[in-house]
């Protein structure tokens, strides 16, 4: 497994940067982060690119968000902050988001592509729309604008 992506090497030295500013909570999320790219390549058998990145980091953060949202139920204040700061610290490795406009032209530009009339063909355009917004797009949130487009 050799690595092809720019996000790793960034992580990597930032890593590096994080450990001589004795900045343990970044310390702490890019060394998980990075353990979770190299399991991924692992796992799939597969060097490591752009898109693993992208994919370990897509699913730390909804791991982040769903425990964010416990300590915030328990009241746990202090953690809360902890898992914030971990969660900000990862999302500067994602591509940048895509706007609102952007989003449109793509799930627009893929119910054409698809032929799509009715939310029966849902399943056809999120095939096209998925791999265009990773990353860039909440997925709950392109769902939504596909059902609201075929709808």
């Amino acid at each position: 497994m050799t690595s092809q992506s720019a996000i790793l090497d960034r992580i990597l030295a930032d890593v590096k940067e994080a450990m001589k500013a004795k900045d343990h909570l970044k310390l702490d999320a890019l060394r998980t982060l990075h353990s979770d790219i190299k399991n991924i390549a692992i796992n799939a058998q597969t060097d490591i690119t752009d898109e693993t990145c992208i994919d370990a980091i897509s699913r730390s953060l909804k791991q982040k968000g769903d425990a964010i949202e416990q300590f915030r139920k328990a009241g746990r204040d202090d953690l809360v902050a902890e898992e914030t700061a971990k969660a900000d610290a990862m999302r500067g490795y994602l591509p940048a988001a895509l706007s609102a406009e952007e989003l449109e032209k793509i799930v627009r530009d893929a119910i054409a592509e698809a032929g799509a009339t009715s939310r029966k063909d849902m399943g056809a355009v999120m095939k096209i729309v998925s791999p265009k917004t990773k990353g860039r797009a909440d997925g709950r949130a392109v769902s939504g604008l596909v059902q609201q487009l075929l709808g």
